[in-house]
């Protein structure tokens, strides 16, 4: 996967049901916006909180309303419910799989790294690795990432620590193997191009698609000043959608742009009205950048 990809959101109805409608709509639309693939089923689109079967369904739909890559969310706390969630996701389209890594028993790089190994033995897509520490309590090091860059199966890894360091590190350790680096952090997503990382998978891209989409255009094509200075232009953007708000954050943001996704999940709440005036700012002055 290279380019800018958006971990969407799973836009839900006001029974709670997934709004499978809205899904195909925000897919369109976000295509239409510029971005190179998408990623259904991440952190950004509630994941935890759908069951296997909603996942599946997810997927498919996204799948069957664009023509993009997608890069499906299936990891789980526990091997086997990750295969054949990866399983699942490959029947219904999936182009690779996208594989958080279990946190709830701490296990160290060393676990993580035969998991890994495994599951890309067995499955029928090939495995992207996906470090969270913000969710998980675990950076996976790019030691790790090097020592499975030369599976077949391992394609790459997002990196969500927000770290440049780990970026630049993760480039260097796997750059004589066929892996994407993929930048986790909108605010970063400059530099970690700057680094040579292959792309983003960004938050931020479900609200601004097309300024997002922009900044990995702009650095391909050599105008690599004009794409920092538009990164610069997004942070605040970022940082409200991510850290500050998460999830009800970006759902409110999507809402301005006429693009009406539901409230979150609970435990999860929508934000107030205060909120929501603050993110319309954030919003037209990153439009305006």
């Amino acid at each position: 996967m290279h380019g800018t990809g958006v971990p969407l959101v799973t836009p839900f109805d006001e029974s709670g049901r997934v709004d499978h409608e809205s899904l195909r709509e925000l897919a369109t639309w976000l295509e239409s916006n510029g971005v190179d693939f998408l990623v259904p089923c991440g952190s950004t689109g509630e994941a935890p909180s759908l069951d296997p079967a909603e996942r599946a369904r997810v997927i498919e739909t996204v799948a069957d309303a664009t023509d993009l890559p997608i890069l499906a969310g299936t990891g789980h706390e526990g091997y086997e419910p990750t295969l054949e969630a990866t399983e699942r996701a490959a029947e219904v389209g999936a182009d690779a799989a996208l594989v958080v890594t279990p946190s709830y028993y701490n296990a160290d790089d060393e676990s993580l790294e035969a998991y890994y190994r495994d599951l890309a033995d067995d499955s029928p897509l090939p495995i992207y690795l996906y470090s969270v520490p913000k969710f998980t309590d675990h950076a996976l090091s790019p030691e790790t990432a090097e020592a499975l860059a030369d599976h077949e199966n391992v394609a790459g890894i997002k990196d969500s620590s927000g770290s440049l360091e780990s970026i630049q590190r993760l480039v260097r350790l796997t750059d004589d193997e066929a892996f994407d680096v993929l930048v986790g952090s909108g605010s970063v997503y400059a530099a970690g191009l700057d680094a040579g990382a292959d792309g983003g998978v960004l938050a931020l891209a479900n609200v601004v698609p097309e300024r997002a989409s922009d900044v990995y255009r702009l650095h391909r094509d050599g105008e690599v000043d004009a794409a920092r200075e538009l990164n610069a232009a997004l942070v605040e953007l970022n940082r409200a959608v991510t850290a500050r708000y998460g999830v009800p954050g970006v759902k409110a943001t999507l809402s301005l742009r006429d693009q009406p996704v539901g409230t979150p999940r609970r435990p999860l709440r929508p934000v107030d009205a205060a909120v929501t005036r603050q993110l319309e700012t954030l919003l037209e002055r990153a439009l305006e950048a």
